[in-house]
């Protein structure tokens, strides 16, 4: 793609990353096979090459966007298909960050988007706030029928989190540091669990787990806390996604210098795409850069550092058939699609592949509450693919996945796949029902 920036602009990391994303573009399209905005929607400022065009003009103008161009853009769901898909390695995830973060700077938006936004990055990245707003979520049930369809999004998925899940209970939180105890297992070294923001308190059983296989696998595990800035970059808000980072980084220098790291283990996949993008988005931070990418080349995903080390199935256990919803910050954010079904298998599962596992469940984040009806007929989608499978569970290894399928009231229990690696290798049964 021909670009027109002139020198003055380039002068700015983040417009001349853009304009080196956009010069790959060679227009054909196979991006909007894969889309699932393109996939409702039919119009071609909905795909990834109609929002390219419209991101390069505004870039290239120096403008601030209209109010059409902030509609396509925020009904993008950052899932990264078209990633997969572009056959000429066009970074479409950094040049919609990017995008984001121009938009936050240059649009003014309503005040009831004003509002909904600011509550959701003052909200879900602080577990002690999203504590109480769950308490008090009943009591705005009572009025739900006239809330706005966001906020009624908002309620519906607070019935999917650790306080409500029918026929499940949240495993115990064990102990924040502990050193591996895996029988017979040489001590494999010490890995950092992030324990994130939101679903410490909306799904804590897939920590638990996740600290159980590590150690029986013979890791040390301590715990760390803290956002990892994912959720308000995706809201285009720079400057406090960066807040978080560094806040995160410190607290992962002060574990290195107790004692060596062997990875920071992600159990949420939304955050361990952000963790190994760490090194490029505070490549401009002389303070940050060299330890956000420090922070990135340690980042791992549980399956990851499972890979190889899975402990023994128990034997003479009954397993159900999982229906594996391959999250598409897994899938197409860390390039990991089929090694969570591989350890599924091993660990005994039998395992199928739903239709158009390529495609977006509508969970992206925030974006179930920012745009509740497409991520309404993306979901519906989704649970008809898997229902199809015949399988007895759904298995995914994201937690915003899990709450979004649960919402929408799933026909099989939902569940993180570490809960099933966990409870085939020893742990306990995660209570569903067969």
């Amino acid at each position: 793609m021909q670009t027109r920036f002139t020198d003055a602009q380039l002068q700015d990391p983040g417009t001349r990353a853009a304009e080196a994303i956009l010069r790959k573009c060679v227009h054909c399209g196979f991006c909007a096979a894969t889309c699932p905005t393109y996939a409702l929607l039919g119009d071609e400022l909905d795909s990834p090459r109609g929002r390219i065009y419209l991101i390069k003009d505004m870039l290239e103008n120096g403008r601030a966007p209209t109010a059409g161009v902030v509609q396509h853009l925020d009904r993008c769901l950052s899932c990264l298909a078209c990633m997969t898909t572009c056959p000429s390695g066009v970074h479409y995830q950094h040049l919609m960050d990017h995008a984001r973060a121009h938009v936050e700077r240059t649009w003014r938006r309503s005040a009831r988007e004003r509002l909904l936004r600011g509550l959701l990055a003052h909200v879900l990245p602080y577990p002690r706030r999203l504590r109480v707003a769950l308490t008090l979520a009943p009591l705005a049930r009572i009025g739900q029928r006239w809330l706005p369809a966001s906020l009624r999004s908002m309620l519906e998925l607070s019935r999917g989190g650790a306080h409500a899940p029918p026929g499940r209970a949240a495993h115990p939180a064990s102990v924040a540091a502990v050193p591996g105890t895996g029988t017979g297992t040489a001590m494999r070294g010490r890995v950092a669990l992030l324990t994130g923001c939101a679903q410490g308190v909306l799904q804590p059983e897939a920590h638990a787990a996740t600290e159980r296989l590590l150690r029986r696998a013979g890791f040390e595990v301590v715990r760390v806390s803290g956002c990892c800035g994912a959720l308000v970059h995706h809201l285009g808000r720079e400057a406090e996604s960066h807040g978080f980072a560094a806040r995160l980084i410190e607290s992962l220098k002060a574990l290195q210098a107790q004692a060596p790291l062997a990875a920071v283990v992600v159990n949420a996949s939304g955050c361990g795409t952000q963790l190994k993008d760490y090194g490029f988005i505070l490549r401009a931070d002389s303070r940050l850069a060299a330890d956000a990418a420090w922070v990135a080349s340690l980042a791992r995903d549980v399956t990851e550092v499972l890979d190889g080390c899975l402990p023994p199935r128990v034997p003479g256990l009954s397993l159900p058939v999982v229906a594996y919803h391959s999250a598409c910050s897994l899938q197409h954010g860390q390039k990991l699609d089929a090694l969570p079904r591989r350890l599924l298998t091993e660990a005994g599962f039998t395992v199928r592949t739903p239709a158009e596992g390529h495609l977006c469940c509508g969970s992206a984040g925030t974006y179930n509450i920012l745009q509740p009806a497409l991520a309404r007929q993306l979901r519906e989608r989704k649970l008809g693919n898997l229902a199809a499978t015949g399988a007895q569970v759904i298995a995914s290894g994201n937690a915003g996945c899990t709450l979004q399928l649960r919402a929408g009231g799933a026909d099989v229990p939902v569940v993180h796949t570490v809960e099933l690696l966990d409870w085939a290798c020893g742990g306990p049964d995660p209570q569903i029902v067969r």
